[in-house]
């Protein structure tokens, strides 16, 4: 896999980004105090509204919905569903985490479609909805030096995933060389919370029912963290 890594080019095409851009699209540029609360005031309410289809009938497939939507442009991730439905049916916990995998698998390569094909149209759109003009061009140097090491080790972590699809379409990454880092990064990333699940799912299910707040706050933080950590990459 390693030897991939020259089927991405040297040559790396620059995001154009107007001056003050940023600004913009911000109102300020960075992410102070104000745009962090301003963000989770408006994901709140999409948040509360997911958590209510993860007790619906239809909720499996609200699960693969909102995994395949995470990996392409959607904010916030699926295991807002995954959590309450691994700890509604143990049994079925690694059911559910296979299926999330699966759909997130799809959703990136719906991502990666538009940095191959869409970038101009609708890929650089998506990157400055984040703001991450600059964190983009630093994953096409990161994609030129570490190939698909990059994309397995960056698909674990709290960095929105479609941003790293759409990152590696852009570079002309191998498609099978994504398929196959996909599978590695995002099996990984859903078996790991369910996992933790499976060990501690009593104790986290009992936190989640005295501290509801908590565990809310705690979800919308990783999905913050996650963007605003494209400003630290």
């Amino acid at each position: 896999m390693a030897g991939t890594a020259d089927a991405v080019p040297v040559a790396v095409r620059p995001v154009a980004v107007r001056p003050g851009q940023q600004r913009e699209l911000c109102g300020c540029g960075t992410w102070p105090e104000s745009c962090r609360l301003g963000l989770v005031r408006v994901l709140r309410p999409v948040y509360d509204w997911l958590v209510a289809r993860a007790r619906s009938p239809r909720a499996v497939w609200w699960l693969c919905l909102v995994s395949f939507a995470e990996s392409s442009f959607f904010p916030l991730p699926p295991d807002i569903l995954l959590v309450p439905m691994a700890l509604k049916t143990p049994s079925r916990m690694w059911w559910y985490s296979t299926l999330c995998s699966i759909a997130s698998l799809c959703g990136g390569l719906l991502g990666y479609a538009i940095g191959y094909y869409l970038f101009q149209s609708i890929g650089q759109s998506v990157i400055e909805l984040y703001q991450a003009q600059d964190a983009f061009g630093r994953f096409q140097e990161a994609f030129r030096i570490y190939g698909p090491w990059f994309l397995i080790l960056k698909g674990v972590t709290p960095v929105p995933y479609k941003l790293l699809a759409i990152a590696a379409g852009f570079a002309k990454l191998d498609l099978t060389v994504f398929v196959l880092c996909s599978l590695v990064a995002r099996f990984s990333r859903y078996y790991m919370v369910t996992a933790l699940l499976w060990r501690y799912g009593p104790q986290i299910e009992a936190l989640i029912e005295k501290r509801m707040m908590m565990a809310t706050g705690l979800v919308l933080g990783v999905a913050l963290l996650g963007i605003i950590s494209l400003r630290l990459f």
